[in-house]
């Protein structure tokens, strides 16, 4: 015990010798989305979030690598029960289970064995039961909200939206088109692109259009999320 214990200090020792620890930083998003967020956000100690399909506080999560070093946000996501771990995990957020849609409505929200795929679009619930081998555990009609009316009650005063991520399995679109874009204007947008291969792709995308249009510009893309800098 004592000889392996000399081991791993020597590995450590070698380890931080040869590859300074300060290169290392920890993400917990899928794709990596934090660590390009960090690269943005290098010199803002503080700042705020609005995570829309935010599904877990830290799994998967682009905002908990924030929340770790002292930001505040907005969590929201449509699944029932699902802000009772937010609440635990990040108490000091504001944790909503709301739906958001480009208008007050009912709508049908599939909830999958693998609860990051729960979506309202019922073809993507299925094509992920055909093509991945999920299984839809269970179907409610839930009352969706405009984000704009959720900002407006929820969003502190004078508070500044550094970046907004949103991953609502279909309805992205929906989501942008919801908001008040003269009243809240998020400095940067992450919002999921599944199937956009090519960057000439997503930039002629509905979203990308839409948000050109509402100025911002695209400056970067993971596998499955575009970035989003408003001008």
């Amino acid at each position: 015990m004592i000889f392996i214990n000399l081991l791993k200090r020597r590995f450590k020792y070698h380890v931080n010798k040869y590859y300074p620890i300060f290169y290392y930083k920890k993400s917990y998003s899928q794709e990596g989305e934090d660590i390009l967020l960090a690269r943005l956000f290098e010199k803002q100690e503080t700042g705020f979030y609005v995570d829309i399909g935010a599904h877990h506080p830290t799994r998967f999560s682009n905002t908990y690598y924030f929340y770790k070093l002292g930001w505040r946000g907005i969590n929201i996501d449509a699944m029932p029960g699902s802000m009772k771990f937010f609440k635990k995990i990040r108490p000091n957020d504001i944790n909503l289970e709301i739906p958001i849609y480009s208008q007050p409505t009912d709508l049908t929200f599939y909830m999958l064995d693998e609860p990051a795929l729960n979506t309202f679009d019922y073809n993507k619930a299925v094509d992920h039961e055909v093509k991945n081998g999920r299984v839809i555990v269970e179907k409610k009609t839930l009352k969706t909200k405009k984000l704009s009316e959720i900002l407006d009650i929820y969003l502190p005063k004078n508070q500044t939206i550094n970046f907004m991520s949103i991953d609502v399995e279909g309805l992205d679109y929906a989501v942008l088109k919801s908001n008040n874009w003269e009243r809240y204007r998020p400095n940067i947008i992450l919002i999921e692109a599944l199937g956009m291969v090519s960057l000439e792709e997503a930039m002629n995308s509905e979203v990308s259009i839409f948000l050109q249009q509402q100025g911002y510009r695209l400056i970067a893309k993971a596998k499955n999320t575009l970035f989003f800098q408003e001008l």
